[in-house]
């Protein structure tokens, strides 16, 4: 019997099935966690992990026929040479479609997808997209260059990545039209198309304002960006008599980084004692930080934490004395929210031992 089904087309040519390339890190692997996060690059055959969730929602339509693993922190630390190493093994297959996570609040791993999906556009010029938690870094680091779709913050909401992934994955790879962020569930790319309304501008305006005065819901059709202001504290009364702390996003620690604290997307921080130290030297400590060349930090530590120049304060008596304890994490990457919670933390620590003023230090 003769099947008179036509083939779908896809740019022109006749379309099969769709060959998918997905991506993961060693988590979702099930290779390990932050003990595995070094894992080199491999490539195998088939589907792994939460591909199993993708491909059966794809319902026939597409098939993941390779799986590209990488540990988060071998690529974020190796950043160049993991993304080549990625982009060679996904090349091989000739995929119409590459999907990276999701990613959810994880930072590394989202840095990590953001960066290849975007590689994988740019290099290959095969249509990709991947997912993430809005506050995730990855997400603000590519949202304007790459399809993320919007997940909740932890693996908990997987079923509902994939069922917002899967219909916007066929839909690029197809060539298909895409509907607005809010009707595909991707995270607002900035980008602003012309349409036909049926009512003007003026009278468009006016019916959100008459809401907005009753307290009725409404959408505004160009969303501002929402900073997140902080309001400055007084100044320090007398500073020749206050308790000066330092922090620091810089990564300088104890030698050895004793706490383990990753080079990048940290999901700790350190509270490390400097008493007795009139500087900080290459002997005692260094940098964990993975975003700058470490080389100058390493050398004097004191360039990003200056505990010399405050020891010399105190000594003349501009500031009432140095705290002995400072706290320390990494900036590269880390989460809105991990960065908002280590601070809620230890700054209740700093005002029940009495500190005064803090100093931020960043690289």
């Amino acid at each position: 019997m003769t099947n008179t089904q036509p083939n779908k087309m896809r740019g022109g040519k006749q379309m099969g099935k769709i060959k998918v390339v997905h991506y993961i890190n060693q988590f979702f692997a099930g290779i390990g966690g932050e003990e595995k996060a070094d894992y080199k690059p491999e490539v195998r055959e088939g589907i792994v992990g939460p591909g199993m969730a993708l491909n059966a929602g794809f319902k026939g339509e597409a098939e993941i026929v390779a799986t590209v693993i990488c540990g988060d922190s071998y690529f974020n630390e190796n950043l160049e040479t993991a993304k080549q190493e990625v982009i060679e093994m996904i090349k091989k297959y000739k995929p119409d479609l590459f999907i990276a996570g999701p990613a959810f609040n994880a930072g590394r791993y989202g840095v990590a997808c953001g960066t290849i999906t975007d590689a994988v556009q740019k290099e290959l010029g095969i249509p990709a997209l991947t997912g993430m938690y809005i506050e995730n870094p990855g997400a603000d680091m590519f949202k304007k260059s790459v399809y993320i779709i919007s997940t909740k913050n932890s693996a908990a909401g997987m079923r509902d990545a994939v069922g917002k992934m899967v219909p916007l994955a066929l839909k690029i790879a197809k060539g298909e039209q895409l509907g607005s962020p809010e009707e595909e569930g991707y995270i607002s790319r900035g980008i602003r198309k012309n349409y036909f309304a049926e009512k003007r501008g003026s009278e468009r305006a006016i019916e959100m304002m008459l809401k907005k005065l009753k307290g009725e819901d409404f959408v505004t059709e160009f969303p501002m960006p929402d900073f997140d202001r902080v309001k400055p504290n007084p100044a320090v009364k007398d500073i020749t008599k206050a308790k000066i702390a330092l922090v620091t996003s810089g990564g300088i620690v104890p030698k050895g980084n004793p706490d383990h604290i990753e080079s990048s997307s940290a999901s700790k921080y350190g509270k490390y004692d400097i008493e007795g130290f009139e500087n900080l030297t290459s002997e005692t400590h260094q940098t964990a930080h993975g975003g700058y060349d470490p080389v100058y930090a390493n050398e004097d530590p004191d360039r990003v934490l200056p505990v010399d120049v405050l020891r010399e304060m105190e000594e003349e008596g501009k500031i009432g004395s140095l705290h002995r304890y400072y706290y320390a994490t990494v900036g590269n990457g880390t989460s809105v929210a991990n960065a908002k919670a280590f601070a809620s933390t230890f700054a209740k620590e700093l005002v029940a031992d009495g500190v005064d003023a803090v100093i931020l230090t960043s690289t």
